[in-house]
């Protein structure tokens, strides 16, 4: 039997906003920065606060540390149990095309997107993996739990994952929530393909979700090329341009024990092993040997981590991307594609594209960019919340310049 917390309190402390945000609260940006609050209340992590500005008014959730101070839930009042629930059912609903598929991965909550600030759920399978980003949206754990399990009985287990900065004990990352443990691994299908997805060590639990399109894409394009996939983590990607027709694939990346989980998934889906080599090492050090051996690719994936988790690292980010993608250009065979992506949420999609000229112009090479992609269906952006907008995803052909 699922376990309750009392039902939230009706009334909340009054906080009261400068004027000159009420076009954005009005607009429905969901949070509210401590440099915007004159006068800091005494609250505890996860307190509800009612928010005043001019006539506008709402509830959101107090933390205590960090730039932002309030994440906006309601603008009717403080959300109770059937709220919660209605998000739930709302985002579950936004997934029917993906269930509909075969898909059994996929982001069933995607935070201010779904409506729900700062709750994230993955769900795999049976299993349900939630992440809270603050100590506010932590209190909120246990209730989104039982309102998914109230939702969808088939699931099994709802696990909680934390972030270890010393990485030592991986079993630490997930606590359990509700129900049982998840297996390890467990696997999931998208779009006819298996994967294993390590719900206790895996980035971004398991599997990187937000790409399942864009590897669509790479399958479609990638039938009698030679792929390098930079990156590469388990080679979801390169899986996908396996079945597409990929003459040969190499997957780099730095990872310990990625070779063999690709090869793993390799063999689960019955493709062709000796078109494919995994290479584990630095891809910026193997792009650089590639190029100085004048070995050419006609399909390069790059899709590396964020450069940039903060504004003050933007530059450096910037200076990164365009290194990356230089490296990249100059090791495709005229005619070939370069697909390139970006998690960097500090840089915009214009300001990625300007990253990929640069990088052009850096390796005396011509891009003409066909495709584009942001975030996919189980990742929705409020239309008034730019920064939810994180991911980039180009394609283009590479050419001599001229």
């Amino acid at each position: 039997m699922s376990r309750r917390r009392p039902a939230p309190r009706r009334d909340a402390p009054t906080i009261h906003l400068a004027t000159t945000l009420r076009e954005a609260l009005t607009r429905g940006h969901p949070w509210v920065y401590r440099n915007h609050i004159t006068d800091q209340p005494e609250l505890a992590d996860g307190d509800w606060v009612h928010l005043v500005c001019g006539s506008w008014q709402a509830w959101g959730l107090w933390q205590r540390q960090g730039p932002i101070a309030v994440r906006i839930f309601s603008r009717a009042g403080i959300p109770d149990t059937a709220w919660l629930r209605a998000r739930v059912a709302d985002a579950w609903h936004l997934r029917a095309p993906l269930r509909a598929q075969g898909c059994t991965a996929y982001r069933w909550i995607f935070g201010e997107g779904d409506g729900l600030p700062g709750i994230t759920v993955d769900r795999y399978a049976e299993y349900a993996v939630v992440r809270a980003y603050g100590a506010a949206a932590a209190t909120l754990v246990p209730e989104v739990a039982d309102a998914l399990l109230d939702h969808d009985a088939t699931l099994r287990g709802v696990v909680q994952r934390h972030t270890i900065d010393d990485g030592d004990d991986d079993s630490q990352r997930l606590t359990l929530v509700r129900g049982e443990h998840p297996p390890r691994p467990l696997v999931v299908n998208e779009h006819g393909l298996s994967f294993a997805a390590d719900l206790l060590v895996g980035q971004k639990t398991g599997l990187f979700l937000d790409h399942r399109e864009n590897r669509r894409t790479i399958e479609r394009l990638a039938d009698g090329r030679a792929v390098l996939n930079c990156f590469a983590y388990t080679g979801a990607f390169s899986l996908y341009a396996l079945r597409g027709g990929a003459q040969s694939v190499i997957s780099i990346d730095s990872g310990h024990g990625l070779a063999d989980a690709a090869g793993e998934n390799l063999a689960r889906n019955r493709l062709d092993p000796r078109r494919h080599t995994f290479v584990t090492a630095d891809c910026f050090a193997m792009l650089e040997h590639y190029q100085a051996q004048q070995q050419r690719f006609d399909l390069v994936i790059l899709d590396p981590p964020s450069f940039a988790r903060s504004r003050q690292n933007r530059y450096a980010a910037q200076r990164a991307y365009v290194r990356l993608n230089a490296l990249a250009l100059r090791c495709i065979a005229p005619g070939g594609l370069l697909a390139s992506a970006s998690c960097t949420s500090q840089i915009g999609p214009d300001a990625f594209r300007e990253l990929i000229a640069a990088a052009g112009a850096q390796a005396d090479r011509r891009v003409q960019l066909f495709h584009e992609a942001g975030q996919p269906l189980d990742h929705p952006v409020p239309a008034q919340f730019a920064e939810g907008r994180y991911l980039k995803f180009v394609i283009g052909r590479v050419l001599d310049a001229v």
